[in-house]
Order: C-alpha cells, then sequence, then structure tokens
C-alpha cells in the first residue's frame, strides 16, 4: 500500500471510529430524555441536514486550500460537538451537538478526493475500497465499543465516557493529519487551473448525467440504509428488550461483512464483474437484507438480514464511489466527490424523517419493507451510469 494511503487509511479508522462509538448511544439517549420515537429519530436526521448543507462547500474549499487543513479543521469540529453530547443532559443540547457535528462533517468528501488524487483511474475502486475498509473499520470496532463503554442497562447507561473517548480518537486522527498525512492537492498542482471556475453541487449534477445517475442510486441506497441505522436500537429495545451493549454488537453484524468487501473481496470481484454490476448486485443483497428483517421474529432471523445488509453496502459504496470519482476532471474532484456525497446527506436527512413515523404510524416491520422497496431501482440506475462513464 502506498505511504500516503496508509496514512489516509489509520486516519480514516481514527476518525470514524470516534464517530462510530456514539452511534448506538443517541437514540438510547433521547429515550432517557423522555422523547418519542417518532421524534428521535429526526434528531438523528440533523447531523445529516447540517453536513448537506456543509460538505459541498467544504470540498471546494479542500479543492481550493488542499486537503488536510479541511480535514483537521472539520475534526476540531467533531471534538467539540462529543464535548457537548456528553455534557448533554435535555434533547435539546444533544440536538446541537448533531448538528454541530453535521456542520463539520467536512473530512468525507475530502477523504474520497484524498483517496482519488493519489491512485491511478484503473486503481481508483481498489484505493477507495481501502478508504471504505477505514471507515468499516471504525464504524466495525466503534459500535460494540460504545455499547460496552455505555453498559447493557438501558436505564443506567454511562454517555459521558464514550464521549471521551470519541474526543481522544478524534485528537489522535489531527495529529495525523498534521505530521503524518502528506498534502496530495498541492498548490502547484491547484495553480495549474486558476481560473476555473467552479460550479456548485447541483448544477455539477445537472450537467454531467452519469453523476446524476449515480447520486440518485446512491441517495435511495443511503437513505434505506439511514432508516436501518436511526430505527434499529428503537426496534431492538420495543422488540427484545435490548440494551446499548447488544445493539453495539449486533449493529457489528452490518458492519463487519461490509469491512471484509471493502478490504479485500472488491479488489478481487471489480475486475472480473466491473463496477456498475458490483454495484447494482450489492444494492440487490442490500434489498434482500431489508427483507429479513421485515420479516424476522427470531434473532437468528435479525442477525441474517444484518450479514445481508453488510454485504451489500460493503458491495455497493466502493464501487459507485469509484464511479462517481470518474466523473471529475482533476481540478474539481473535491467538488464532485462533495456533490456525490451531498446526496447520501440529504438522504440521511430523510431516512431519519420518514423511519420514526412509519414505525409509530404503520408498525415495526414498515421502515425496513418500505426502505426494501426503495431501495430495488438503484441496482438499474448504477448499471445504466456504467455504461455512461
Amino acid at each position: 500500500m502506498p505511504r500516503q494511503l496508509a496514512a489516509l487509511f489509520c486516519f480514516c479508522v481514527f476518525d470514524t471510529l470516534g464517530f462510530g462509538i456514539l452511534i448506538p448511544l443517541v437514540p438510547y439517549m433521547a429515550d432517557r430524555f423522555g422523547t418519542a420515537p417518532q421524534f428521535i429519530t429526526p434528531v438523528l436526521g440533523s447531523y445529516s441536514l447540517c453536513q448537506l448543507l456543509a460538505a459541498p462547500w467544504w470540498g471546494r474549499l479542500s479543492d481550493r486550500y488542499g486537503r488536510r487543513p479541511v480535514l483537521m479543521s472539520s475534526l476540531s469540529g467533531a471534538c467539540a460537538s462529543y464535548v457537548l453530547l456528553g455534557f448533554a443532559h435535555n434533547i435539546w443540547w444533544l440536538l446541537a451537538s448533531r448538528m454541530l457535528a453535521g456542520a463539520m462533517a467536512g473530512n468525507i468528501a475530502a477523504v474520497f478526493a484524498y483517496a482519488a488524487d493519489v491512485s491511478a483511474p484503473e486503481k481508483r475502486a481498489a484505493s477507495l475500497g481501502v478508504v471504505g475498509a477505514a471507515i468499516g473499520i471504525g464504524f466495525t470496532l466503534g459500535q460494540p465499543i460504545g455499547g460496552l463503554l455505555a453498559g447493557g442497562d438501558p436505564r443506567t447507561a454511562n454517555f459521558s465516557l464514550p464521549a471521551a473517548v470519541s474526543v481522544g480518537t478524534s485528537l489522535l486522527a489531527i495529529l495525523l493529519a498534521r505530521f503524518v498525512l502528506p498534502e496530495s492537492h498541492s498548490a502547484e498542482h491547484r495553480r495549474l487551473h486558476p481560473d476555473e471556475p467552479r460550479a456548485g453541487a447541483w448544477r455539477l449534477l445537472a450537467a454531467r448525467k452519469a453523476l446524476a445517475l449515480l447520486a440518485a442510486a446512491t441517495l435511495i441506497v443511503t437513505y434505506s440504509q439511514a432508516i436501518l441505522e436511526s430505527i434499529f436500537a428503537i426496534w431492538a429495545l420495543h422488540r427484545y428488550g435490548y440494551g446499548p451493549r447488544v445493539v453495539g454488537f449486533l449493529l457489528f453484524a452490518v458492519a463487519l461483512p461490509a469491512l471484509l468487501m471493502q478490504g479485500g473481496l472488491v479488489r478481487v470481484l471489480v475486475p472480473r464483474l466491473g463496477e456498475g454490476r458490483l454495484a447494482s448486485l450489492g444494492a440487490v443483497a442490500y434489498v434482500a437484507g431489508l427483507l429479513c428483517l421485515g420479516y424476522a421474529d427470531t434473532l437468528a432471523g435479525t442477525v441474517s438480514g444484518l450479514l445481508l445488509c453488510g454485504v451489500g453496502l460493503g458491495a455497493y459504496n466502493p464501487s459507485a464511489s469509484a464511479l462517481a470519482s470518474k466523473q471529475s476532471r482533476g481540478h474539481d474532484r473535491g467538488a464532485v466527490m462533495g456533490a456525490y456525497v451531498a446526496s447520501a446527506s440529504l438522504a440521511r436527512v430523510l431516512g431519519p424523517l420518514s423511519s420514526g413515523a412509519l414505525y409509530a404510524a404503520l408498525g415495526p416491520a414498515a421502515p425496513f419493507l418500505v426502505g426494501a422497496c426503495v431501495t430495488l431501482p438503484a441496482a438499474y440506475l448504477v448499471r445504466r451510469a456504467a455504461k455512461l462513464t
């Protein structure tokens, strides 16, 4: 693995570890504050709403000033949001912490742009798979760690300690970016296109049809993923009485196969199947996993559904990201990836806003079944985008 990509890998692990630690805890915090399910999930969606507004801006900043300053600045904001969450004593503090974290979440677009910067076109899917694997490691380890730190009883769970650990991992990532991670988008490279206009996210999508199709496919895949992530802890609490510790380990069943796919199998499968076909098969596998969850009435059925979801996401995400990066023209890679990430951020707003309402109005299975129906067209959209690339 090239030195730059290895450093980026370590950065992503520490970054997403801090984020992953808190994923299974926020619904329990909101529940402790007496918040109803249909209002808990919008709190989760507030993060993505702010990310949606901020991600394209961070992407353009990374094109203009370089990737490293954006990575360090956004992580500093993440640290502040974790401190705020650790001291939260009502739902409004919790909401403020999630909104601040989302507004400062500029690192995803910059990370994808960095990986594309240091990769040859024919190796881009593999490099993005490595980045996806690093993100997967953070989520994979973070969720059970967060559950263990919080404890198994929802009534007595400790939320301050996980927040403090998240601050520590983010500080490590900042130090890594400052002293180890070299700049991939140097001043010399930026001067090659000093007068190039930098289109906004929606203008880029309107001008590049394949990018728009990929963004639409990723929007609906991520929408169903956001439904799963936002409602699963509430569903598990009401269905089985599970606390943060068990939910953290159950979510491990999604993260682990996604990690294995992105970290190794994608490199083998892309040369054989192509990015478009692999992404399409990933979307179908994810739909199958959601259907399993919707009809699951045992723990074994639940775990099977989560594993299928993990395999599907592990195949879809790096393949679709690689296709999206090919829509750039070198100088605007950060803006292109920012626009692509913005579609996922929009989905992460819509998913939590609808999942709680679906759960309350139509029953526990409804969020998963609706997510499956919405996601199925992604298999067609991504294949069509691949033909235009």
